[in-house]
């Protein structure tokens, strides 16, 4: 049985520095909405600030999601990580059925509730970190050594996957593979695992490819936008201007000319190069520092979680910070021409409510772990071994 966690010592305070970079990038990214979208949404929508007052919307529901995450006890989400599993595989399921899920540009990623449009693939990224953190936890001495439990941990993943390809959501399935193939990878699964699932990712991706002669076109003109740069390479090539334009110190804030119906999901997928074209190459680093150093203290947590024995906190809070290192090289990457075209939100910057909240959730989920850590007994052995791990979540030495 799972013991419940202890109660937090009167007067603990969060991780400061973590919270000043999170709250930082939140500006930012409320500002860069407002800027990049502001032409977009007078044309269409009359109000120049409509996706900035939205945003401040989902900006005020992030911060209540991120208050009830923050006050409630890791051990809640541990117990609660099958259920999670299987309302978000759910959720996956509905979302394809027809008029249930909502198609926008050929995705069918969105279930309408009326007052707020989910994005299935967002919950999923939340309750995949949540069951697989756990999993390892409870079970690691069986999952790293036998076939068969692989299989299984293959087949669920396998599942979660198929089901984010079929919206098609491909960044939210790169992403959800990389984060648990890390859990995997810390939590001491044996290298001749990772055999299979490298060349079972790389095949999938080959075969997604050669079936849509639209996605392998697009893999191919990212190589060369300007071969083709009214085409399939215009919003590469017009992300690349706006990096152009912005050169060391960039053109000004709110003086952006691409995105004045040049470069398309200038407020969303591409809010980044929006934001080196306004503020140019100085001020893309300092972007990229902050997200730097937000996910050098999610590691800081990390070896805190582990110094302490908490294996699931330490799967956890690791998968969250490959989570977001893996979206802001994507969606930089993308942006600058590094690698093809997705649709992937650059975390507390790009218009996304979901992409918000559960962005929001994940860093009230390492703050609360972070608090609970700093005031758990010093008695915990730390996370070396993952086949010692006791089955309750820590080591043999005490509760989590």
């Amino acid at each position: 049985m799972i013991k419940w966690q202890q109660p937090l010592s009167a007067g603990v305070q969060p991780d400061w520095p973590l919270t000043c970079l999170w709250l930082a990038l939140l500006s930012i990214g409320l500002v860069m909405v407002a800027s990049a979208s502001v032409a977009f949404a007078g044309a269409n929508y009359g109000d120049s600030w409509y996706f900035a007052k939205r945003h401040l919307v989902f900006l005020l529901m992030s911060f209540a999601v991120a208050s009830v995450v923050l006050t409630l006890p890791t051990d809640v989400w541990r117990r609660l990580s099958v259920p999670l599993l299987l309302t978000a595989v759910a959720l996956l399921v509905v979302v394809l059925i027809p008029g249930l899920g909502k198609k926008v540009n050929g995705a069918q990623r969105w279930i309408n509730l009326g007052f707020f449009t989910l994005q299935v693939s967002e919950v999923a990224k939340f309750a995949v970190i949540v069951f697989f953190a756990q999993y390892f936890s409870l079970r690691p001495s069986v999952a790293v050594s036998s076939w068969r439990e692989f299989g299984k941990l293959l087949a669920i993943l396998s599942l979660v996957l198929a089901l984010l390809v079929l919206e098609p959501d491909f960044g939210g399935t790169v992403v959800i593979g990389a984060t648990v193939i890390a859990i995997m990878f810390i939590a001491g699964l044996k290298l001749r695992y990772f055999v299979p699932l490298a060349v079972g990712g790389v095949g999938l991706l080959a075969a997604l490819a050669v079936a849509s002669p639209y996605r392998l076109k697009r893999l191919v003109t990212f190589m060369d936008p300007w071969a083709d740069q009214f085409n399939a390479g215009y919003q590469l090539t017009q992300s690349l201007i706006a990096f152009g334009r912005g050169e060391w110190l960039g053109m000004g804030l709110g003086n952006s000319v691409q995105k004045l119906f040049y470069l398309p999901e200038a407020h969303t997928d591409f809010i980044f190069a929006i934001f080196a074209e306004e503020l140019g190459l100085l001020g893309g680093l300092v972007l990229l520092g902050l997200f730097a150093a937000l996910i050098h203290r999610i590691l800081a947590v990390y070896r805190t979680c582990r110094a302490r024995g908490n294996a699931f906190l330490t799967y956890a809070v690791f998968a969250i910070a490959v989570l977001f290192s893996l979206q802001v090289f994507i969606n930089v990457g993308v942006a600058s021409g590094l690698l093809p075209t997705k649709g992937l939100t650059l975390p507390f910057i790009s218009y996304g409510g979901n992409s918000l909240l559960v962005s929001c959730a994940l860093v009230a989920f390492v703050l609360r772990a972070d608090m609970e850590m700093r005031t758990a007994p010093e008695r915990h052995t730390p996370v070396t071994n993952p086949s010692r791990v006791h089955r309750e979540g820590s080591l043999a030495g005490g509760a989590a």
